[in-house]
């Protein structure tokens, strides 16, 4: 798939699950071991396209979301690149033993995407909103994390981790429309973090999903207080990316991390975890959704009342 300008601003008027939806029709063409897999959501996944033209590489498990994690690993070993998809809490949590035990520790290679994650789902509640996903996940070896910033993110994430070598989860934040953060081609690196914007090695906002926007914002504000500030796009969580820390850490003052996710097990859990290793590294603040739920409300709301 091209990326440019114009199919930028228009996967961003689609949002992360269409656009998702449309970078899976377009794997498949040129993959014929491809298949993919999912729970009863194949229209929430932008995937009814994908269903109806590829019907054979499609399988729809319905709301029985271990055995599909337990299907797509079988298939995995007999060669097949697999991909499943339901939404976040689904995808994570509901099967994490089959996770565990198929994908960490039989080391069958499955990308898993988990639709709708952090608040964005707030309607529904806290049964629907996932606030931990990454946090479950990081402490399974072999399970790669990545959380990309807007859809144009999504498209490069999706292909790059359907041919990774390894079990990798995609997280999928953010609401329709989709604000961008890139506006033309870039690159997109798992394990390899991206500076956004660089206005100087005052404060390094470190940033995953939906949050690299609403940071590249405040970075804007503190630029008026002439307060320098760097934006880094930290889609990796899992494997961190130690060498931008390497550098971070000895050129800022001032770390921030920012995630639609609880400030517990997330990414500025896999910040601090590193950079405590390294002496005289500058202070770390978590900006995050603090440990706790709440009343269930539209996606604005809650993330207003959460404070990001």
């Amino acid at each position: 798939m091209e990326i440019n300008e114009k199919n930028i601003k228009l996967w961003s008027t689609l949002g992360p699950r269409a656009t998702l939806g449309l970078a899976i029709n377009d794997y498949a063409k040129d993959n014929e071991n491809f298949m993919v897999l999912t729970s009863d959501v194949s229209t929430s996944a932008g995937l009814d396209r994908f269903r109806k033209t590829y019907p054979n590489k499609f399988v729809d498990v319905g709301i029985a979301e271990q055995n599909m994690i337990g299907i797509a690993a079988g298939l995995a070993s007999e060669n097949f690149k697999v991909l499943t998809t339901t939404f976040a809490p689904f995808q994570t949590m509901r099967c994490l033993e089959q996770i565990k035990v198929n994908l960490g520790y039989m080391k069958q290679n499955v990308c898993m995407v988990g639709i709708a994650s952090g608040l964005s789902l707030g309607a529904l509640g806290y049964t629907h909103c996932c606030i931990e996903d990454i946090g479950v996940l990081r402490s399974i070896p072999g399970i790669t994390i990545i959380s990309p910033a807007d859809s144009a993110s999504t498209i490069k994430a999706t292909f790059k981790a359907i041919e990774y070598d390894e079990s990798i989860y995609i997280r999928l934040t953010g609401a329709v429309p989709n604000p961008t953060v890139y506006t033309d081609n870039f690159d997109f690196t798992i394990g390899k973090s991206n500076v956004i914007i660089d206005h100087g090695n005052e404060i390094a906002i470190i940033a995953c999903g939906s949050m690299v926007y609403n940071a590249l914002e405040a970075s804007k504000l503190l630029k008026n207080k002439q307060i320098q500030t760097t934006v880094i796009d930290m889609h990796t969580i899992k494997p961190v990316d130690e060498k931008a820390l390497d550098r971070i850490s000895k050129d800022f003052k001032l770390i921030v991390t920012v995630e639609e996710h609880n400030v517990i097990g997330g990414l500025g859990s896999a910040v601090a975890e590193y950079i405590s290793g390294i002496s005289l590294s500058p202070p770390l603040l978590k900006i995050g959704i603090e440990d706790s739920y709440g009343d269930a409300g539209n996606y604005q709301t809650l993330l207003i009342k959460k404070k990001l």
